[in-house]
C-alpha cells in the first residue's frame, strides 16, 4: 500500500471522496437547512460549509446532534466515494 502524505503542500487542499448528503436528508424530512440549524445550534453559514462539501471539520457533538435533529446515523449524512 502507498504511503499518504501527511500534509498538501502550501496553498493546496489534500483531495478527499467524503460526500456529503445533507440535502437529500433536508427534503426527506421536509426541514429547511434554517430548522436545522435552529435544532442544532450551529449557524446556518456553518451548516451550509458543511452541505456544500466545503467543512475541513466537524466535532462529534455537532454531529451527533445534527442526527438527531435528522433521526439518521452518520453513514447516512456522511460517505466515502469511489476512487
Amino acid at each position: 500500500m502507498p504511503k499518504r502524505a501527511l500534509a498538501a503542500e502550501p496553498g493546496t487542499q489534500p483531495e478527499h471522496r467524503i460526500t456529503i448528503h445533507l440535502d437529500e436528508l433536508l427534503v426527506a424530512r421536509e426541514m429547511t437547512l434554517v430548522e436545522l440549524a435552529a435544532r442544532v445550534g450551529v449557524t446556518v453559514a456553518n451548516l451550509s460549509i458543511l452541505k456544500n462539501g466545503h467543512a475541513r471539520a466537524v466535532r462529534f457533538s455537532t454531529l451527533t446532534a445534527i442526527c438527531d435533529a435528522l433521526d439518521c446515523t452518520p453513514a447516512d449524512l456522511i460517505r466515502l466515494g469511489n476512487r
